[in-house]
């Protein structure tokens, strides 16, 4: 069988304008060093499952983005993760839900795929942990400490905590302000088998027990023909219950470009607030946003391009191959 260049698109967040030229530089570095890395694995003949955990880790291992280490804290000060993995070429997802004190939650939604009982949550996903014999390890930055006392000295006026970790000044805010979201991975193999993960510390000060998006099918989501990863307000991301609808429209025949574009009106006209990236099992890379800002990279096997500094007005795009 002929192999074929292997595809991987990675997201950040999403949100409000990046205001500052060194923000910018920086997550276009992380993004670009991690998506060439996944890469190099697909191209090493890795599958797009064992990719995607893989770049999720890396991810998760960034602190400057909300998952794993560098997680945000919940308004009672704790950080709870949820993570979400679906192989396309088995179309089985497996998640865990709210687990606190381990590096990767991306690595208990693996060890779920082939298990019966997928998606754990809380004492589950403890338990779960223990069973793997998985050392604890204290998710929370510096960074994230500091945000989260400034918000409950100003008695937690935010709804959300910012997305990207950056420094704050005395008053709360900053260039992270109305960013969320979570992080990304979807990957084409050369074998033409689709897998996404996507991981997140939460939107942050949220109240105890909220469950996100990610480990839903509404926020990861992946068959044969197509894969969508979500970043954004999970709310509305369950609402429009959007990677699985993107991939269903592909699925029935749509082009992944007007399943995007279709989403997306619908979204807008529906006042939602999220970012999504895709990929087609011909090798379509996409992505669509409502917010200003999606910070996604990916590697089309020739180049490595990134949406950082899209138009706020853009709403969908598709690289053309």
């Amino acid at each position: 069988m002929t192999q074929a260049l292997p595809k991987v698109i990675i997201h950040g967040g999403a949100g409000g304008a990046l205001a500052h030229p060194d923000v910018l530089n920086a997550l276009r570095h992380d993004l670009h060093a991690i998506v060439e890395q996944i890469y190099s694995k697909a191209e090493a003949g890795a599958s797009a499952r064992d990719c995607v955990v893989f770049g999720c880790q890396l991810l998760e291992d960034t602190p400057r983005f909300n998952a794993g280490y560098g997680s945000v804290l919940q308004s009672d000060g704790q950080v709870r993760m949820s993570a979400g993995l679906m192989d396309g070429s088995t179309q089985r997802f497996s998640g865990i839900i709210n687990v606190s004190r381990v590096r990767h939650p991306i690595d208990l939604a693996a060890y779920l795929q082939p298990a019966p009982d997928r998606v754990l949550s809380d004492l589950g996903a403890a338990e779960l942990a223990r069973e793997m014999r998985i050392e604890p390890f204290d998710p929370v930055t510096d960074l994230r400490l500091k945000e989260w006392m400034q918000e409950r000295a100003h008695n937690f006026q935010r709804s959300m905590a910012g997305v990207v970790a950056e420094p704050i000044d005395s008053a709360g805010s900053g260039d992270s302000e109305a960013r969320r979201g979570t992080i990304g991975v979807v990957v084409l193999d050369q074998e033409g088998r689709l897998a996404v993960g996507t991981s997140t510390g939460g939107k942050g000060l949220e109240r105890l027990g909220r469950v996100s998006d990610s480990a839903t099918v509404a926020g990861n989501y992946a068959n044969g023909v197509a894969a969508v990863s979500c970043t954004g307000i999970g709310e509305d991301i369950i609402d429009e219950c959007l990677a699985s609808r993107i991939v269903v429209r592909v699925t029935d025949g749509m082009a992944i470009a007007a399943a995007l574009e279709k989403s997306f009106a619908e979204a807008t006209a529906n006042g939602r607030d999220f970012g999504a990236i895709a990929l087609s099992h011909r090798g379509e890379i996409a992505w669509g946003k409502t917010s200003d800002v999606l910070l996604a990279a990916y590697h089309t096997g020739e180049a490595v391009g990134d949406t950082l500094e899209l138009s706020s007005g853009t709403l969908t795009g598709v690289v053309q191959l």
